[in-house]
């Protein structure tokens, strides 16, 4: 007899043996019942005495007996063995169902895991990108302040000469007014000694 299909030997395999045994028990006690009959069908044909007779109908009675026997034995082990096998259907109907569940979470798990590592990725690009554009910045405004450097050098320089310059057209003008007011004393003193001649000219005549 072949092991029930979806019966796999575990906590039930105790019941799995049983059966089996029994299975044995019953083929053998099937087969000395054939033999028994065989050697009544003989004992008609031929002449044996009475006590031979009573043994051997005895003891075809008790095989009677211990086979029905071990029919309801057999009976209650397969009824405990398809109860095993319905819990064990069950039990792996639950598991397929967990295993999906399992599944299913990993898979979330996983897309998830996916999605953050690209939120990282795109992170670093951005901090990569923003860095490097720093970076950039730092170099233009180092550019920028040396230039501002520069041109504070040039303006300082064009202040001295502007200060030079108006120190030289400050003493420039003062010597051009000095020269004014020479100037104007010796026109002044000119226009008053000819006034003074004409004034003299008529009181000769």
């Amino acid at each position: 007899m072949a092991t029930p299909v979806g019966w796999s030997q575990g906590g039930s395999g105790s019941v799995c043996l049983a059966f089996d045994q029994l299975r044995d028990v019953i083929e053998s006690q099937e087969e000395l019942i054939h033999q028994l009959r065989n050697v009544m069908i003989l004992q008609d044909e031929n002449f044996v005495s009475k006590e031979e007779f009573q043994a051997v109908e005895k003891k075809l009675v008790e095989e009677k007996a211990a086979h029905a026997k071990t029919k309801v034995l057999l009976a209650k082990e397969e009824e405990k063995l398809q109860f095993a096998l319905g819990e064990i259907e069950v039990l792996s109907k639950q598991l397929e169902k967990e295993k999906l569940a399992f599944e299913k979470a990993l898979s979330s798990v996983k897309s998830r895991a996916l999605q953050e590592s690209s939120k990282k990725d795109q992170l670093i690009t951005k901090c990569n990108e923003i860095e490097s554009h720093i970076i950039k910045q730092e170099d233009i405004l180092n550019g920028k302040e040396n230039e501002i450097k520069e041109l504070q050098q040039v303006i300082s320089q064009q202040k001295e000469i502007f200060r030079n310059h108006m120190s030289d057209f400050r003493i420039q003008k003062q010597q051009e007014n000095y020269m004014a007011q020479v100037l104007d004393k010796k026109h002044k003193k000119a226009s008053g000694t000819r006034q003074a001649r004409s004034r003299q000219r008529p009181r000769e005549k």
